[in-house]
């Protein structure tokens, strides 16, 4: 995403006829978007993409199942005095 914004920007500048920008040639402008293609290409060829996914998932039922704990009331050290458990 970094390299998108920067060729964004880029072609910003250009458009309003900021130097030193105005005097570069054009596919020196579109260098960051060939950049942003390459790793998109690559992150999801080696298998970060899917990677990245998965650990957001994982944390997600982390979060639910903390939750769904909390929801319950004390567990573990705090019920051992109370008489009345579930079997």
């Amino acid at each position: 995403m970094p390299l998108v914004l920067l060729g964004v920007a880029l072609l910003l500048l250009r458009w309003f006829e900021i130097p030193p920008v105005v005097d570069w040639p054009l596919w020196g402008l579109l260098l960051p978007f060939a950049g942003a293609l390459a790793w998109w290409a690559w992150s999801d060829a080696s298998g970060r993409t899917r990677r990245l996914q998965e650990d957001q998932i994982k944390a997600r039922q982390r979060d639910r199942r903390r939750k769904a704990l909390e929801a319950l009331g004390p567990q573990g050290e705090e019920a051992k005095g109370d008489k009345r458990r579930w079997r």
